[in-house]
């Protein structure tokens, strides 16, 4: 059975509005949220980025839903132990449902502290070394940990919850797939690709929670709606390791102007057509995904949510 969640983005939108839209979510029948854990935006026009943790803990008042990042760096801006202190902390508020997502992060955030930004095989060493002294934290026993890339002295965590915190890990490509397997009790990415799924599932993944999360502008009309989400999020269809080594976000809007409106067009759904919106959540859903997180670009989350209420979710009720 498919749960379908709500994707609040922290680059587009302050704290008191993404408790707006996560209450809005949650009336209009959504199942689960995610949030997403920046230091930036990626870009000026995206326009914020709030502490996430603050607004989790505003969520965990505001709302009965389950709450996962999508996804937290804990490797260079924030040290392990902090992350699993304010983890914990949040799997407390929301009592139990709560999810951490990790990632091996972007230079956008993780620069900021001027430490060296180093290759894509150090950064998943340092996310495997970090999720470990996470779980071990999160057992509320007195942790000392002297690895490769990080120290724990004699750390505890006295605000725990009753069962060990699910850690989802972020893959887009062979190793890191392997990685989260290895390491998460779930598997998240951004593309509905089922080949990836596969290689999830039989690296070891098994029958694991697969989440995707996917980015659409309802608006009255198409054209609309493709122009906020070029003008917005033109970002996300950069290739390769570019995301991830830009550290300012003009670059990225440099490089972002590159990626035409045919090709937004053909990621994001743009405009009403709910036959569009609910064809592009199943292509999740015929990929293998467990749990699909929806993000509407720019405004119109009145309208959004209920086109979704009643054209979009109805359809994946049971399904």
């Amino acid at each position: 059975m498919v749960s379908i969640g709500y994707f609040l983005s922290c680059e587009e939108f302050g704290p008191k509005e993404l408790v707006r839209q996560a209450q809005m979510a949650e009336e209009a029948g959504f199942q689960r949220l995610w949030i997403s854990d920046h230091f930036h935006p990626w870009m000026d026009a995206q326009g914020q980025s709030p502490f996430v943790w603050s607004v989790i803990g505003a969520l965990s008042q505001a709302t009965s839903l389950p709450v996962g990042t999508a996804v937290t760096c804990p490797t260079f801006r924030m040290h392990p132990a902090i992350v699993a202190h304010a983890a914990a902390t949040a799997a407390v508020q929301l009592e139990g449902r709560f999810t951490l997502g990790v990632g091996s992060g972007e230079a956008l955030n993780e620069h900021i502290l001027g430490q060296h930004w180093p290759p894509p095989g150090e950064r998943l060493a340092r996310l495997e070394e970090a999720v470990g002294i996470i779980r071990r934290l999160h057992t509320g026993k007195r942790t000392t940990h002297h690895g490769t890339y990080y120290r724990v002295d004699d750390a505890r965590l006295y605000t725990v919850p009753e069962r060990p915190v699910p850690i989802s890990v972020s893959a887009f490509g062979p190793k890191a797939v392997e990685l989260a397997a290895r390491i998460g009790d779930a598997f998240c990415t951004a593309s509905p690709d089922r080949e990836l799924v596969g290689r999830y599932r039989d690296a070891g993944g098994g029958d694991r929670i697969v989440q995707g999360g996917m980015k659409v502008c309802w608006a009255p009309d198409e054209e609309d709606g493709l122009e906020q989400a070029h003008r917005l999020w033109a970002n996300e269809l950069l290739p390769g390791q570019v995301p991830s080594t830009l550290t300012r976000q003009k670059d990225f809007t440099a490089a972002a102007s590159l990626v035409s409106r045919e090709a937004v067009a053909a990621q994001m759904v743009c405009g009403p057509d709910a036959e569009r919106h609910r064809a592009r959540v199943r292509r999740y859903v015929d990929a293998g995904f467990d749990e699909v997180y929806v993000q509407q670009i720019g405004s119109r989350h009145e309208e959004f949510f209920r086109a979704y209420a009643d054209e979009v979710l109805p359809a994946f009720h049971g399904a």
